[in-house]
């Protein structure tokens, strides 16, 4: 092996080594400062709390991942989930009223329409945004805050401001849990979320799809010279953002156990700090699916292991969280980027 090529592989490794490993280091270091603070931190309770918590993040986080990867950005995640909930809200009460019976007797096509329908619909404002962002070449930044806004009218004005209940199967998802062991749980909605992130993970690493996506994000102008249509990988990301934006609002939904206007107020910075925090760009073409676990599993792990802390430490109130998760954010990000630079 010649100089060069030796000196060409130890900088390849170096590169490898910073951008990829600085994300995990944050995830470790946060880890072992809340296992010394706190005992019951490593318990198979608190790690089913940091799966449960972090299940609706990586289901946004991951259509997030695509639209930064091709250099966009989406406003309107927080609202399409709130939409998604509320419409499958409406739709739920709506066939009892019509005198089906009782919501036990709801039938499985019932239940179809009632969680395909709004899906489809956070699906067709996603491609909105996306049209109108490749056919006015406005930023994205503008067209999602619109659609931000407009989601958030639709879901208001469809609610009247009340409250409405959600299948017994989202209820399920959002809180059932499948039996791993005598003392651990695997909750349905971490399962869901593995899955949504995995099929989003072999569509960006193992087809020519995800390939034109990194393409159109690294150097748009050369992708579309090289006949990649970049208009329409704008158009699809953000179709797939706002149909995981609707999944995740109705994941949480059944969390909580019905939809109010009070929820996924936080989600859009939540998963916009997930998906930084594993390292995948801003400026898109450098980014993935794993780094996006990364992130998630950072964002939860540090909120859980706030609570603990907070309730442990007397002069520590729980007030003082948002101020606490956001010095840890910034730190970790600060560092995460320095690093990246460093290696770049």
């Amino acid at each position: 092996m010649t100089e060069l090529e030796e000196k060409t592989n130890h900088s390849a490794v170096s590169r490898f080594s910073l951008r990829d490993f600085a994300p995990l280091i944050s995830l470790f270091v946060i880890v072992i400062f809340f296992t010394l603070t706190n005992d019951e931190f490593l318990t198979f309770g608190r790690l089913r709390l940091v799966l449960q918590q972090g299940a609706v993040l990586a289901i946004v986080s991951t259509g997030l991942t695509f639209v930064l990867l091709c250099a966009e950005i989406d406003l309107s995640v927080g609202m399409l989930a709130l939409w998604t909930a509320c419409a499958c809200g409406v739709l739920y009460e709506q066939p009892f009223a019509a005198g089906e019976g009782g919501q036990d007797d709801i039938s499985v096509t019932t239940l179809v329409v009632v969680i395909v329908v709004p899906l489809l619909s956070s699906l067709l404002l996603g491609l909105i945004s996306g049209l109108l962002t490749v056919s006015s070449r406005l930023p994205s930044f503008i067209i999602t805050l619109a659609m931000m806004n407009i989601a958030d009218g639709l879901s208001k004005t469809l609610t009247q401001s009340e409250k409405f209940a959600v299948p017994e199967v989202l209820k399920e998802i959002g809180n059932g849990r499948l039996k791993v062991t005598d003392d651990f749980y695997l909750p349905y909605s971490a399962i869901l979320a593995a899955a949504v992130m995995i099929l989003g993970h072999m569509v960006l690493q193992h087809t020519r799809f995800g390939r034109y996506v990194y393409m159109t994000g690294g150097n748009r102008e050369a992708a579309r010279l090289a006949g990649v249509r970049t208009g329409w990988i704008v158009i699809a990301c953000l179709a797939i953002c706002a149909v995981t934006a609707g999944l995740g609002g109705l994941v949480n939904a059944g969390r909580l156990g019905s939809v109010t206007l009070d929820q996924n107020g936080e989600l859009l910075l939540s998963a916009v700090a997930c998906v930084v925090l594993g390292g995948t760009s801003l400026f898109g073409g450098e980014g993935g699916i794993g780094r996006t676990v990364i992130g998630v599993l950072t964002f939860s792990v540090l909120g859980v292991g706030l609570s603990g802390l907070i309730s442990e430490v007397d002069f520590l109130e729980d007030r003082m969280r948002p101020l606490l998760m956001g010095v840890v954010l910034m730190t970790a990000l600060v560092i995460n980027g320095f690093l990246s630079r460093k290696s770049g």
